[in-house]
């Protein structure tokens, strides 16, 4: 984690809180220093003693506590730190920040601030779905806020889905982001990684042989110097990195809502494999041998994601860079995927099973700009995904 810094810690309503508690213990371990602002409705899940205790420091809650206006004032306080982390971040917080609302602490610091904000967002599950929280998100993520989650998985209130505040190592490591100083800070990239199930029925899928290691190595890359990631991932052995925001999905479609609600983004690799076909008649029951033969299976298109946003009108990545996975004629084949598809770079590899490289260490690409071809060497794919990241710095620097 980078040196010590100063975390201003919004701490909001919801049963997610008492994570705040071990986060504040775990930035200090770092070194950092936490100054702590409790929310009312946050004070119902964790109390101002405990929270001082852990931060070594006192609790701000009040907006009209008059000897803080006259010795540091919520302008001051907003400003004097090097990062605010919001967690758990509640709905009601995030339409504050949307809205420019301002009648309470939290949202007087959030409005009155120039310094970096990271959400962590926490609440149920209908409540995240809901079109209004939803336009809220796309309101943030375009004013320059970071996020941090949420998570899927089972709530304190018996629903399952997403809406569980992000666990403590993540947004410990999306803070070791928001707080690197590299290249890419201040940029935000979208990467997507692994394979997509195109189900057949409940218990088969056609699926490939991606295991999502150099999707994952590129977003490491790209956290590494500055970048806010948003890793799109299919069902990829290889775990997400660490301080990339990340967002799982099964299916093709679903790869494409989560890309399209990623948006804007200043990069977006397109480093996932994904199924061309899905089947037109999936079954919502497990088939069956049968004495009538063999079951027809009807394929039909999955949308060209990469095409997709390449060819956007409006609101298209400044860069966009797609993957070639071939296994024969690989430069052709990439050279023409470059014209058909529309994007900037191509990124092409040899996937044959010689080669190995499906699902293996090692890569070597060949990178196909509208400036002409390079052939890069046989090197990790860590190295690869370095490369590129430091490729994509020099390009987004200059403008492209």
């Amino acid at each position: 984690m980078p040196g010590a810094s100063r975390i201003l810690l919004i701490i909001g309503g919801g049963i997610a809180a008492y994570k705040a508690l071990d986060l504040i213990r775990r930035l200090r371990e770092r070194g950092h220093a936490v100054t702590p602002v409790l929310t009312r409705a946050g004070a119902q899940f964790v109390t101002p003693l405990s929270v001082s205790a852990l931060a070594g420091r006192r609790v701000f809650s009040d907006l009209f506590d008059l000897t803080d206006e006259a010795e540091m004032g919520h302008i001051e306080l907003s400003r004097s730190a090097d990062l605010i982390v919001v967690a758990p971040a509640t709905a009601d917080l995030m339409a504050k920040m949307a809205q420019g609302h301002a009648d309470d602490l939290a949202s007087t610091l959030l409005l009155a601030t120039d310094t970096p904000v990271l959400l962590a967002p926490a609440m149920n599950v209908r409540m995240w779905q809901h079109p209004a929280t939803q336009r809220n998100l796309a309101t943030l993520r375009a004013d320059g806020i970071g996020f941090v989650g949420p998570n899927e998985g089972d709530m304190a209130c018996g629903e399952h889905g997403p809406g569980r505040m992000a666990e403590v190592p993540e947004i410990l490591a999306a803070i070791t982001a928001a707080l690197a100083d590299g290249p890419l800070k201040g940029r935000r990239v979208l990467v997507t990684s692994g394979p997509t199930h195109e189900p057949i029925d409940p218990v088969r899928y056609i699926a490939n042989r991606s295991s999502g290691a150099q999707g994952t190595a590129i977003a490491r890359a790209l956290v590494a110097l500055g970048a806010e990631v948003v890793f799109v991932t299919g069902p990829a052995t290889v775990p997400p990195p660490d301080g990339a925001e990340v967002v799982r999905v099964e299916t093709a479609r679903e790869m494409l809502a989560a890309v399209e609600g990623a948006l804007p983004v200043d990069a977006a690799i397109f480093a996932a494999a994904v199924a061309d076909w899905r089947m037109a008649n999936a079954s919502d029951r497990k088939m069956k041998k049968t004495a009538g033969g063999l079951p027809v299976l009807e394929f039909a298109e999955n949308p060209d994601i990469l095409a997709t946003v390449s060819q956007m009108t409006k609101g298209r990545p400044p860069l966009v860079v797609g993957f070639a996975a071939e296994t024969h004629d690989v430069l052709d084949n990439a050279t023409a995927k470059h014209a058909r598809k529309g994007c900037d770079w191509i990124v092409a590899n040899d996937v044959s099973h010689a080669t190995g490289i499906m699902g293996g260490t090692e890569n070597a690409v060949t990178l196909v700009t509208g400036d002409g071809v390079e052939s890069w060497p046989r090197m990790s794919k860590a190295e690869v995904a370095a490369r590129l990241a430091e490729r994509i710095a020099r390009a987004l620097a200059a403008d492209i």
